[in-house]
């Protein structure tokens, strides 16, 4: 599969090494607040809640926290109201950048968006610029000591994923949004560690950033992340290894 967006990796690496939990918690209490108050309180019937909820549990985040924000959401407690709006547009080198967010003010956060695109050399464009090159994908990362890279393949790919990556000796397993579960679920069985999963927007294809772009274009992309209304980040950027090791 083509246009495996590499900010993945990346952020993946990031979260290893970031003892920052609030800022991590925050993220996924508005998101599950978001997702009871959209559907219903009940995980069984609601699967955006129920995949934020297993996020949250992943996290190490207290049980009561959950149960609070799904109360919040469904209006058994007072909170503030969330509103989802999406941004797209272009970071250095061409980019292309989707950005989903959560937010109580919705002009101060374009604002702000805004503000930091021209910071960092690029350009918020109008909704719908770049969301046509990427697909709803579910990204499962996975560790998997005792099987070989052959078993792993049949094993993902029995359970219905379309592709199975190697990265940095951990396994990236691409799903249909559909299949994420079933094949979460097949590899868990099957021993492997899965140290991410998520439904995601996979690039169509990749963008390749060069060295003159590259430090600012990742100087963007942590800004956004640090953005307290940002949930999520989306980008279709290619940046070779030995590029990205100069700038670590």
């Amino acid at each position: 599969m083509s246009g495996h967006s590499k900010w993945s990796t990346i952020k993946r690496k990031k979260a290893k090494a970031d003892a920052e939990r609030g800022r991590v918690f925050t993220r996924l209490i508005k998101e599950i607040t978001v997702a009871a108050r959209t559907g219903s309180g009940d995980e069984d019937a609601n699967p955006r809640l129920r995949s934020a909820v297993a996020a949250a549990k992943d996290a190490n985040m207290p049980a009561s926290n959950i149960e609070k924000a799904i109360k919040k959401g469904t209006g058994e407690l007072p909170g503030v109201t969330y509103d989802e709006a999406l941004y797209e547009g272009y970071g250095p080198g061409g980019a292309a950048i989707m950005i989903e967010t959560l937010t109580d003010n919705k002009n101060r956060t374009v604002a702000e968006i805004r503000h930091l695109f021209s910071k960092y050399n690029g350009n918020l464009g109008e909704n719908g610029c770049v969301a046509w090159m990427f697909e709803k994908k579910g990204l499962i990362a996975a560790t998997a000591a005792e099987l070989s890279e052959d078993d792993v393949l049949l094993i993902a790919l029995d359970a219905g994923a379309e592709d199975v990556k190697v990265v940095d000796a951990q396994y990236e397993i691409i799903t249909t949004p559909d299949e994420f579960e079933p094949v979460k679920k097949a590899i868990v069985e099957n021993g492997l560690i899965i140290d991410s999963a998520e439904i995601t927007m996979n690039p169509k294809n990749s963008t390749k950033v060069d060295d003159k772009n590259a430090e600012t274009l990742l100087k963007l992309m942590d800004a956004l992340e640090d953005q307290e209304d940002v949930q999520n980040i989306y980008s279709n950027f290619d940046i070779d290894e030995e590029i990205l090791n100069t700038l670590e």
